[in-house]
């Protein structure tokens, strides 16, 4: 019932997008990083404003390319122990467990209300697709292990990481898990810089109408 049919493209010829690709990442984030350090200043001096004694970083461990997982950055968007009240609020999540997700998380700083829905406590994250263990455009890494999804659903663990991917631009909030592994599977199996491009394009325009990702 759940089963995608086996990616069956030879490796060989995936070796131009793969190179496109990565040169895409490369250019685009540093071109990011230099044209929004301004930008991220301001930012982290706001944070550190709120809490001088908190950090301006969060780093989380995320699921990554084949399972393997890394850390995440981001500017920090919620109070410094978030993660201990995390299982208190997991009865008010909105979407299933191992997924989460609260509506007015209470846990948000009143600078990371403005940071997310702006989406400015993504912009670290330029750093981890330098450094190869995020992309772009790719299936957003979750917080929760490969050992709690379903066999078939491991096959977005085939695709590196991304900042943003179709999940943000097609069905952020009514997505549930499921179908979010459906649509990114499917997505990136074709293989295409130029629909990625056009992610990229439409994140851009959803940021602008303040929708966010995360």
């Amino acid at each position: 019932m759940h089963r995608i049919p086996p990616n069956t493209a030879p490796w060989r010829s995936d070796l131009p997008y793969r190179a496109t690709k990565r040169a895409v990442d490369v250019a685009g984030s540093l071109l990011a990083l230099i044209l929004l350090a301004p930008a991220m200043t301001i930012v982290a001096l706001a944070i550190w404003w709120e809490d001088p004694r908190a950090p301006i970083l969060f780093r989380q461990r995320r699921c990554g390319l084949n399972g393997e997982p890394f850390e995440l950055l981001k500017f920090r968007t919620m109070v410094s122990n978030a993660d201990e009240l995390k299982e208190q609020l997991r009865c008010q999540s909105i979407v299933p467990w191992p997924d989460f997700r609260v509506v007015n998380d209470p846990r948000v700083t009143r600078a990371g209300r403005m940071l997310r829905k702006t989406s400015l406590d993504e912009l670290p994250q330029f750093f981890n697709v330098l450094a190869g263990q995020m992309t772009l455009v790719g299936p957003r890494p979750t917080s929760f292990a490969a050992s709690t999804y379903e066999p078939w659903q491991t096959g977005r663990l085939d695709f590196r990481p991304g900042l943003t991917g179709p999940w943000q631009v097609w069905g952020r909030t009514s997505m549930n898990f499921e179908e979010r592994c459906r649509v990114e599977i499917q997505f990136f199996r074709r293989r295409s810089i130029l629909a990625e491009l056009w992610i990229l394009l439409a994140t851009g325009r959803a940021i602008a109408r303040r929708t966010g990702v995360t």
